[in-house]
């Protein structure tokens, strides 16, 4: 990956533990409240699903999107971030 953000560097460095889904790459205020609104409060939230679509980059994506509105590029940044935390941690 060629360029990452200070925020997606800060997430993947280290245990995901109760952190509030707007940490994630690509997820700010409010596409967070949107998610918050899904009961998707924590950034483990998100996680389960990514994990339930199987890590599934189009499934994630298209799911993202239909419950928060976010763009392709929002959509991107927050699967490469989950993508690769999982790769460090799992």
């Amino acid at each position: 990956m060629s360029s990452t953000s200070k925020k997606h560097k800060n997430f993947v460095s280290e245990p995901m533990g109760d952190k509030p889904v707007t940490e994630l790459a690509g997820i700010g205020e409010v596409l967070g409240h949107r998610l918050e609104d899904n009961n998707y409060d924590k950034a483990y939230t998100v996680l389960g699903q990514f994990l339930l679509f199987k890590k599934d980059e189009t499934l994630f994506k298209d799911w993202l999107n239909d419950i928060s509105g976010a763009n392709s590029k929002q959509q991107n940044d927050c699967y490469q971030c989950l993508k690769e935390w999982c790769d460090s941690f799992l």
